[in-house]
């Protein structure tokens, strides 16, 4: 039985926190903005950073009772069990049942995030109306890969507190000078334990035979200028649920939320009301 506490301002910023799951304490801390009585429009962010790499999409939804959400393990939301896609899943899908009340779902979710809600739609088909998936790899590295990732994060784990090798990595997801102190703040704090078994789960993961049966709008994207593997992921999603409209987004790379907001928030909110696809882009068949 979970236990959410929350106090919803209508126009500005509450704070919710604690989860209880399965008897083992797991926090699961996020924030609600905008329209307390406006659908729900929930977000999940990717690994390496929190909540707050939708700071540039909140001050748009404005209409939406947005959720921003730290995945468990990261940011404000800590806890004593690893970090599961599966059970972060669970638990997401528990918060929304709870303050849904009878409006539409939209989950919005980018990289590791959308991995998370790939696997909220397939354990509950039925709960989220819209969603979109932004950058999920759905490809399992193979075995050797995955046998490397423990070695080298424990020898490489250092360099997350040097703040040059910091700015390095925060370019590379297109965390700007503003945000920059809250990621090398996050980074350091983040346990090696934690990042390898986050790294674990992201590579190890593939879309669940159940995604097939998930009712809701979902849109999937990936980025022009990144990696093959996960514009094949993105087909392959798509490949899964007859309700899956693919684009590809020339000209960005892992990182379209952060990398240019006006065009990602545009292109959500066109999406959500009418199903428009923005301009230019490459629709996946």
């Amino acid at each position: 039985m979970s236990n959410f506490e929350t106090i919803l301002e209508p126009t500005n910023v509450s704070y919710g926190k604690n989860g209880l799951i399965g008897g083992e304490i797991l926090e699961l801390y996020y924030k609600e903005y905008g329209n307390k009585h406006g659908d729900l429009m929930v977000f999940l962010h990717g690994g390496g950073v929190s909540g707050w790499m939708w700071d540039q999409q909140i001050p748009y939804f404005t209409d939406y009772h947005c959720v921003v959400i730290d995945l468990p393990g990261q940011g404000k939301s800590l806890g004593t069990e690893p970090f599961s896609i599966r059970t972060s899943a669970a638990k997401i899908n528990e918060l929304i049942q709870s303050i849904a009340h009878e409006k539409e779902v939209i989950v919005i979710g980018f990289s590791l995030g959308a991995q998370v809600l790939i696997q909220m739609l397939s354990l509950e088909p039925n709960l989220i109306d819209a969603a979109i998936v932004n950058s999920a790899l759905v490809r399992p590295s193979g075995t050797f890969i995955k046998k490397m990732i423990r070695p080298s994060i424990k020898m490489t784990f250092p360099l997350v507190k040097i703040k040059s090798f910091s700015k390095i990595q925060a370019k590379t997801l297109y965390i700007d000078d503003a945000q920059f102190d809250t990621y090398f703040e996050e980074s350091s704090r983040m346990k090696p334990d934690t990042l390898i078994n986050i790294l674990e789960e992201n590579m190890s993961f593939e879309v669940p035979d159940s995604f097939q049966d998930a009712q809701g709008r979902i849109l999937v994207t990936a980025g022009g200028k990144e990696k093959s593997i996960m514009k094949k992921s993105a087909s392959d999603i798509v490949f899964r649920n007859i309700n899956c409209t693919g684009i590809i987004i020339p000209h960005v790379g892992h990182g379209i939320p952060m990398a240019d907001p006006t065009y990602f928030n545009q292109m959500v909110a066109n999406w959500v009301k009418d199903d428009t696809l923005p301009n230019g882009v490459e629709e996946l068949k």
